[in-house]
Order: C-alpha cells, then sequence, then structure tokens
C-alpha cells in the first residue's frame, strides 16, 4: 500500500524472489477467456474481495498514521512499531500469507474487473516483499519524514487527524503518549545502523535537527501538540475541557517532552558524528541492489538508472531549446538556458505583500480551470477541493503537496501551498502547480478513487509512476485549456517541467553514479536557475527519498506515449474527454497494467 507522501508519502510496497524482482507481464483478459460458468467465477470473486479486505485491514493496523491520512480512524488512537523486530517480522509474515492466498485463486476464474484487482494485488504485495529485503528501518527519520513532525502537523487540526470530538482529542493524545516507546525503537535501530554502516548523509542529520529542536520547549503549554488545547471546539463542555487541559499538559511534559529531548540530544551529540559524508544510496551495503529495487517501485517499469539518466538528459535538452522562443516573449533575450534564473530577478512577477494575497489567486485560477474542466474530462470528481497554507512547523522543508478527501466526506481534497515569505513567492509557477497539485492532477486522480467500487487496498494503494505522472501530465493540459498564453505562466509549466526532467538526471547522479551533494546543487543551480538554498532543500529531498522523484516523469511520458498511439490508430474517432476518463476510471494501476488497458480501450473505440 502506498505510504503517503506527507508522510513520505509518502512509502506510500517486493517479490517473494527478493531483490531479483522479477515481475510477471499485467495484462487485462477479455471476459470471454474467463474460465468456467458464472458461479465459479461468483466464487473466485468472493474469495478474492474477502481476501483484499482482509489485506488492507491487516496493512491499516500495521501502518495506522497511513489508515489516519486515508480517512479510516479506527487506528487514530495508534504508531506504528513496525520498526520493533518482532512487529516487523508478523508484517512480513502478513504479506507472505496474503502473497500464498492469492496464489491459490485462479486468475482465469475472475470476472474482467476482478482480474484487475489481483493484478494490482499481487503487485502491491510482491513489490512490499522486495522491499522488506533492504533495511530501511534503519534510519528511520530524516528531515522528509518524522513521525514526532507528523504528530505536530496533526495536532494543528488542520492535518488528517480529526479534532472535533472529546473522544477525538482522547485518541490523538493516546498517539503522543506511545511516542517515547517509537523514539526509543527509532534509537536502537539508528545504533545498529551505526554500527552497520547504514546512516544519514551528514547533510541530511543537519536539516533534520533544527525540527526537532523546534519539539523541545521549556514548557507543555508552549508545544506544538498541546494546539489541540488551545482551541477547544465551542461544543466542549467546561469539564471536557478542564479534563483534556490537564491531561494534555501532563503528558506532554511528563511522557512526549523527555522522549523528545531523548531523541534530540541522540541525534545531534551521536548521530551527527556517525554520518557519513557521501551522499547516495548506492555507497551503503548492497545500496545498488536498494536502489535498483525503489526504482523499480517508483516507476513500476524495468528502467534502470543508466538509461533513466538517458531520457532525462534529452528531456532537459527538449524543454529548453522551448526557451528559445519564449525568452524574446518575456523581454528576455540572453543564452535560454539563464531564462529560468532570469524571470527569477523580475519583480513585477512578485507582487504578493501577504498569504492572503497568494491564497485568494489560488483560488482565481482554480475559478478558471473548473470553467476549462467539462472540455476535457466526461466526469468530474464530488469531492470539494480546498486551498490552504502549509502548517508553520513544517513549511521550511515541506514541498507543495495534495491529501485526498476523507472517505466518508468528512474531510475535502486539500492543496497545500508553502508559503514562506509572500513578498518573495512568485507568480510564475502558479498556474502549473495548481493544475499538477490541485486539478485536474491529484485531486481528480485521488478523489475519483474515493467514488470507485474498488477494495480499499486500491483506493489508498498504488504506485507512484502513475500518480505523480497524472499531475505531471495535467499540467501539459494547461495549454489546451487556454491558461498557458500567457508567457510568464507558460513558462512556470516549462521550468517545472524541466525540474521533473533534471530529477531524472540527478536522482539517478546520486545514487547510481557516485554525484555528490554539492555536485548536485550545482547542476540544478545551473539547469533550473536556482539559488544555492532552493537547490539545496530539493537535493535532500532527493537524498532523502531515492528515487520517489522519478515517477513524475517516467509516468507522465507513458500517458502521453499512450495518448498519441490512441490518436494515431483512433484517427476521427479520438476523444479526448473519453481518453482522460477511461485513464482514470481503474483508479491506480503499475504502467504496465495502464498500457494493456488502454490498448484494449482503443480496439473498443475501433468498433463503435
Amino acid at each position: 500500500m502506498r505510504k503517503p507522501v506527507s508522510l513520505a508519502t509518502l512509502v506510500l510496497s517486493l517479490g517473494l524472489l527478493g531483490s531479483s524482482f522479477a515481475l510477471a507481464p499485467l495484462v487485462f483478459a477479455h471476459p470471454n477467456d474467463v474460465a468456467g460458468n458464472a458461479a465459479v467465477v461468483n466464487l473466485a470473486g468472493k474469495r478474492l474481495n474477502t481476501l483484499a479486505e482482509n489485506y488492507y485491514n491487516q496493512a491499516a493496523r500495521f501502518e495506522p498514521l497511513m489508515a489516519t491520512s486515508n480517512g479510516d480512524n479506527r487506528f487514530d488512537d495508534q504508531l506504528p512499531m513496525t520498526l520493533v523486530p518482532a512487529v516487523r517480522a508478523r508484517q512480513v509474515a502478513m504479506y507472505r500469507q496474503v502473497a500464498k492466498e492469492l496464489a491459490s485463486i485462479h486468475r482465469s476464474t475472475l470476472s474482467a474487473a476482478d482480474q484487475v484487482t489481483y493484478d494490482c494485488l499481487d503487485y502491491d504485495v510482491r513489490s512490499a516483499l522486495a522491499m522488506f529485503a533492504f533495511k530501511d528501518r534503519l534510519m528511520p527519520l530524516n528531515q522528509m519524514d518524522s513521525i514526532p513532525v507528523v504528530l505536530a502537523n496533526f495536532a494543528s487540526g488542520q492535518s488528517s487527524q480529526p479534532l472535533q470530538t472529546p473522544a477525538q482529542y482522547e485518541m490523538y493524545l493516546k498517539r503522543v503518549a506511545q511516542l517515547p516507546a517509537w523514539i526509543d525503537q527509532a534509537i536502537i535501530n539508528m545504533r545498529e545502523g551505526m554500527r552497520q554502516g547504514i546512516v544519514l548523509p551528514r547533510a541530511l542529520v543537519v536539516s533534520t535537527l533544527p525540527q526537532l529542536q523546534t519539539l523541545v520547549t521549556d514548557n507543555a503549554e508552549n508545544h506544538a501538540y498541546y494546539a489541540p488545547v488551545k482551541k477547544f471546539p465551542a461544543s466542549f463542555s467546561e469539564a471536557d475541557k478542564t479534563r483534556l487541559t490537564t491531561a494534555y499538559r501532563n503528558t506532554i511534559a511528563h511522557t512526549a517532552l523527555p522522549a523528545l529531548r531523548k531523541l534530540h540530544a541522540f541525534m545531534q551529540r551521536d548521530y551527527l558524528a556517525a554520518s557519513r559524508s557521501s551522499s547516495g544510496l548506492g555507497v551503503l551495503p548492497d545500496g545498488a541492489k536498494w536502489y535498483q529495487a525503489l526504482v523499480r517501485d517508483q516507476t513500476t517499469t524495468t528502467l534502470d538508472p543508466e538509461t533513466i539518466h538517458a531520457i532525462g538528459l534529452k528531456e532537459v535538452a527538449r524543454i529548453q531549446n522551448e526557451f528559445v522562443l519564449l525568452g524574446p516573449q518575456l523581454g528576455y533575450n540572453g543564452d535560454p538556458k539563464g531564462l529560468p534564473a532570469w524571470i527569477d530577478t523580475q519583480t513585477q512577477y512578485r507582487p504578493f505583500s501577504t498569504e492572503a494575497e497568494i491564497l485568494a489567486e489560488y483560488r482565481r485560477i482554480d475559478g478558471i480551470i473548473k470553467g476549462k474542466l467539462p472540455e476535457l474530462f466526461g466526469k468530474i470528481p464530488k469531492a470539494p477541493l480546498d486551498i490552504r497554507p502549509e502548517p508553520e512547523i513544517s513549511r521550511k522543508t515541506a514541498s507543495d503537496h495534495y491529501s485526498a478527501p476523507a472517505i466518508d466526506g468528512s474531510r475535502p481534497g486539500v492543496f497545500w501551498a508553502v508559503i514562506n515569505d509572500p513578498k518573495h513567492y512568485s507568480t510564475t509557477g502558479m498556474t502549473t502547480l495548481f493544475l499538477h497539485e490541485g486539478q485536474p492532477g491529484h485531486h481528480f486522480h485521488l478523489a475519483f478513487l474515493q467514488e470507485l467500487d474498488i477494495p480499499k487496498f486500491r483506493k489508498f494503494g498504488g504506485n507512484n509512476a502513475y500518480t505523480e505522472g497524472w499531475a505531471l501530465y495535467a499540467e501539459t493540459l494547461g495549454k489546451e485549456m487556454g491558461v498557458f498564453e500567457d508567457p510568464n505562466a507558460y513558462l512556470g509549466h516549462l521550468t517545472d517541467e524541466l525540474l521533473r526532467a533534471s530529477r531524472l538526471v540527478v536522482d539517478t547522479g546520486l545514487h547510481a553514479k557516485g554525484w555528490t551533494r554539492e555536485e548536485t546543487i550545482k547542476y540544478l543551480q545551473a539547469t533550473l536557475g536556482y539559488d544555492e538554498a532552493t537547490a539545496r532543500n530539493a537535493t535532500e529531498r532527493y537524498m532523502a527519498w531515492p528515487a520517489q522523484a522519478l515517477g513524475y516523469k517516467i509516468g507522465s511520458l507513458k500517458i502521453m506515449e499512450l495518448r498519441q498511439r490512441a490518436m494515431n490508430q483512433l484517427g476521427a474517432k479520438f476523444n479526448l474527454r473519453h481518453f482522460h476518463d477511461a485513464i482514470l476510471s481503474d483508479g491506480t494501476l503499475p504502467l504496465a497494467l495502464l498500457e494493456a488497458k488502454i490498448d484494449k480501450w482503443i480496439i473498443e473505440q475501433q468498433k463503435l
């Protein structure tokens, strides 16, 4: 199942064959290929759906933060303890049992729809088992993934953890009370990592320490976890307020704060000294195999790092050629490669003074796009989309992102805009960013998932290549919507596309070709026009999340390839609205399965 990116994740899945990770081809079967009679098909389908439901429930118990992010609130009082070897072993055993039970169901006896579920579950479980072969548990936190910081975000009341009733307040507090156990195990694991030479790069430790420092306050009342007490709902009785205030103060002061001080001291004193000077995953024990497994997991392809690196270089060159024509339209006549850096110096594209003005501009963009969507999509998600600023504690290291609506409708989809200094916030990338993180990007994909009659593991699981590939493809639709007629907005799209192409270069460079952090920073500065701080933050993200950034461009290129194939084969019968609906209609799919699905759709359209 996919680990949310915001936790990091995102994790957001590996073969009983271990590191060889040989995935069988994924194919769509025609209904006429289903063997047996209706009763057999019905029985097999029930077995599969029962297995799928049990799989989701067991996986959610192991990953309760993920469940909370999905709007599944059964485990809102729990933290994941898969860092504990015995718990980890039970988790692996669960995946192996699911794989065994799935293998006992004959795929050919399933309906066409259930075969899709079969293939998705098969891929999901084998992906997870393959990644269990590596020792990520020895590096349990970084500046992008940290359970103490996630808890602080949850305390804001604007994130996934519901804080509207006394019972919900109590569940959150129970979660906080479990933090010492998680921290103790995290330290044990990091000490083991120190012994085995599996540790974070020093730069990531340095970036993590300020986050932990903010959680080491002098008293409970100033702590981020105390935020719920400062904004009780009006419906709470005075007795509940008094009781919860005391409970929060005591738990934070006597349970959470001592543990957080212990973690911060360990990271600052012991772990920083043991951290490594290298930047990429490839230098670690089994690092090359580890990275290759992550590449396959994140792209759902068999592409190797060298091939992906070459694709990235080719895409970078193509996009930079677009700057040749665009530069003069903006009044720039220098080296085309310098256009992104030049636009960053143009003060007319930084008109904001306050956070509210930026949010208002995003809402204006949203209004324009909403009017264009019916031209490109036959279906529109039912769930609303909200626009909110990223909570302050995570702004310095967070990227703009989207969180899906709760499955029960209690929470809308949310586009989280990271706004640090409004006076330096540029309009250049706002439109393309909203197309990606808002609609029709992540919102159309993930909100539609809530409406599909599919097992929960498919609603909440999936893969990065489809998820981010669709969102990046959605950015390209701005041209057809007419929102890129402004050269500044179109430059924003090209620079963001250039970023995704550059990621193919630098991610593989860092983790497979031995690039250093400093070399990567310089490449991003030269290619994207980034200042040093922005290039550093981006580089450290790729260091913390190996291969995660590859799915965007690989997935987008596949969707564009499938669209061109459909246009070529269907000619006048091609309908873009129907194509988009077909891409989204089964939710998140590995790219091989998506390709088989669209090939089948093309044949069906030819018969109409």
